[in-house]
């Protein structure tokens, strides 16, 4: 059910924590889904090869990106009847759906500086909306994410130089001092709404053992002409495609740099043969298609 005291609170904020949106035993399967992608090989959109060998753990455990494209459990969850209903009653109108993102952060990786995701989708007219599923309990120590509070209401901000050794992307946007982000406490199964113009990231995972994943579907306002083209095909909430406009500007959320700063191409093919293997594998496992079920 709608707690509309949310929806008040996302239409004045720009953000709010929806409570146990999914089930443990969805968020267990999930998170047993996603793991056993990423030790079976690379997929489109990877930021960087899995290399078990290296130091940086972000190499160890890459993210995942667009994953709706090839997996049908990551479609669901992106198509999602109670993510509809949040997101309709937010928006008062049904959005379009355009992107899925898992991030492991496995213990030791390094977060992602302060932006707005409006910066790279570029969404016209409009903005975009953020649902970000904990995977695991999100904290001060595992590198939960950090908002910036009245920050919903800006522009696209300017940006500065990132520290890499801290974030994974090298650039940050340039916020006022009386601005200051503020944790993010979730538990597995909760989901965190956020507009495209919020200023938010994450600080590094400092536990000793423990991964802060979540699994994220990024949306557009239902009245949008134009999007980056990255984000292409758009979906509208039934599966179907929307012929929208591409805008020319924006891109990849967040592309990976080394710690000192020096980038790396990060996009897979999408018809590598390592892609179309996994694909078929993955299809090829009626028990992947069942985590999320829809109510």
């Amino acid at each position: 059910m709608i707690d509309m005291n949310l929806v008040k609170y996302f239409q004045q904020n720009g953000y709010v924590i929806v409570p146990e949106v999914f089930s443990p035993e969805e968020v267990a399967l999930s998170r047993r889904h996603y793991m056993d992608l990423r030790v079976a090989g690379t997929y489109p959109g990877d930021f960087a090869a899995v290399d078990l060998q290296s130091h940086d753990p972000l190499k160890k455990y890459p993210r995942m990106i667009n994953m709706h494209r090839w997996d049908a459990l990551s479609l669901q969850f992106l198509l999602h009847d109670r993510l509809r209903q949040w997101l309709t009653a937010f928006l008062e109108q049904e959005p379009y759906a355009v992107q899925t993102m898992l991030y492991f952060k496995p213990p030791g990786a390094r977060g992602q500086a302060l932006h707005q995701d409006q910066f790279f989708l570029r969404v016209q007219p409009g903005t975009c909306v953020a649902a970000w599923l904990a995977l695991d309990r999100a904290d001060e120590e595992n590198g939960c994410m950090q908002v910036v509070p009245g920050t919903h209401n800006l522009p696209v901000l300017c940006h500065t130089q990132a520290d890499t050794s801290k974030s994974f992307t090298a650039e940050a946007v340039i916020l006022p001092e009386e601005m200051q982000p503020e944790p993010v406490i979730m538990e597995a199964g909760d989901v965190f709404f956020f507009n495209g113009q919020v200023v938010h990231g994450s600080y590094p995972n400092t536990s000793a053992q423990r991964f802060r994943r979540a699994l994220i579907g990024h949306y557009i306002v239902g009245q949008a002409e134009k999007v980056a083209e990255f984000y292409h095909p758009v979906l509208r909430m039934d599966g179907s495609q929307a012929g929208l406009g591409v805008n020319e500007e924006g891109g990849p959320c967040g592309l990976w740099v080394e710690q000192d700063g020096k980038p790396v191409v990060e996009l897979q093919p999408e018809d590598s043969e390592a892609s179309r293997i996994s694909r078929q594998l993955l299809f090829a496992d009626d028990n992947r298609e069942n985590v999320l079920k829809r109510d």
